[in-house]
């Protein structure tokens, strides 16, 4: 008897859902690529928290409080920020100016304080220091130099930044209160949940670090303000140094490092005591950030420290300092993904 040949099973066909979900992350890889390509990271920055601010005045997952309408949330988004220009234009229109002069006075200090650590340094620990560190002093100086020279253009960026910061609020409150289509369009409906993972990621990494950042400024400025002041010591440029401990402490574990080598190089300026002093109390302070940091930032995303330094060594290899900014927001996002698709 003769046996009936058999085929393979034909490959399942390619759906119209299967190709949107594909199409979606192909745009989504294109569009977050092109944004640290073309600078324009401030702007998604501020489209997520332009949504997540409509999104809290909506209120549609809060049982108290006033809830308002998509549209008035939106409205109110897009128009306090203006307000607050305006009022800030009108009243305190050379803080800029004065903040960036104080900040290059803080650069040039720091440069100085750099080339003349052996006389600041006692005479028996100085002569221990190898003669090749005065290249690396040299170039310290030099790079700290250059940097304070480069703030001389901050306001035009700055200029930039700002109105690229302003679209991209608009642009995510505008998400909030426009009507959804009733369009079920498969792609459509596919970039909307790539849009609704992102803004997840961002809410629960960038938050979370604006959380680190606020404690590590408070506790600078308790040190600074208070703590140093007890013992008779006045540290120089103390403004500037809590808004810098405040903004880098945005940036993930990179952000820290900087603080502690310009505090450090600071309290040196004034003795080597006091800069002693600061490094000990960094250190001290990092260690209940961590604490805090796995807490907060590792219990929401199940991200640890080494993958951090990971995808921001990435990151800013490859893109610059936008790549270093935005690599833990894109990490947090594609582990979103995969623990959607439940593959980790």
């Amino acid at each position: 008897m003769l046996k009936t040949p058999t085929h393979p099973p034909l490959a399942k066909p390619i759906t119209t859902a299967t190709l949107a979900k594909q199409a979606s992350f192909v745009l989504t890889f294109l569009l977050c690529t092109g944004i640290l390509v073309y600078g324009l990271l401030p702007g998604l920055l501020a489209v997520c928290l332009g949504y997540l601010l409509a999104t809290a005045l909506v209120g549609l997952n809060r049982t108290r409080g006033v809830r308002l309408k998509p549209t008035v949330a939106a409205g109110l988004v897009i128009l306090l920020p203006l307000v607050a220009i305006l009022l800030f234009v009108a009243n305190a229109q050379g803080m800029v100016f004065g903040a960036v002069a104080q900040y290059q006075a803080l650069l040039h200090h720091l440069a100085g304080t750099v080339l003349e650590i052996r006389q600041k340094l006692p005479p028996n620990l100085a002569s221990h220091l190898p003669d090749e560190i005065i290249a690396a002093q040299t170039w310290l100086a030099a790079y700290l130099q250059s940097q304070a020279r480069a703030l001389t253009g901050a306001g035009t960026a700055g200029l930039h930044g700002g109105l690229l910061v302003y679209v991209g609020l608009v642009v995510g409150a505008l998400m909030v209160g426009t009507p959804n289509s009733s369009s079920q369009a498969p792609l459509r409906a596919r970039v909307r949940e790539r849009g609704v993972h992102f803004i997840e990621a961002f809410r629960q990494i960038v938050v979370a670090q604006f959380w680190i950042a606020g404690f590590n400024a408070t506790c600078t400025a308790i040190f600074l303000l208070v703590a140093l002041p007890l013992f008779g010591v006045s540290m120089p440029y103390v403004g500037p140094l809590v808004a810098l401990t405040f903004v880098a402490g945005l940036i993930p574990i990179v952000g820290n490092l900087l603080c502690n080598g310009v505090l450090t190089l600071a309290g040196v300026s004034v003795s080597p005591v006091v800069g002693l002093a600061s490094l000990v109390f960094l250190v001290v302070i990092h260690k209940a950030e961590y604490v805090i940091n796995a807490k907060v930032v590792g219990k929401r995303t199940g991200t640890s420290t080494w993958e951090l330094l990971a995808v921001m060594f990435i990151g800013e290899a490859v893109f610059g300092i936008s790549g270093l900014v935005a690599a833990p927001l894109y990490y947090a996002y594609v582990k979103k993904e995969l623990q959607v698709a439940g593959l980790v």
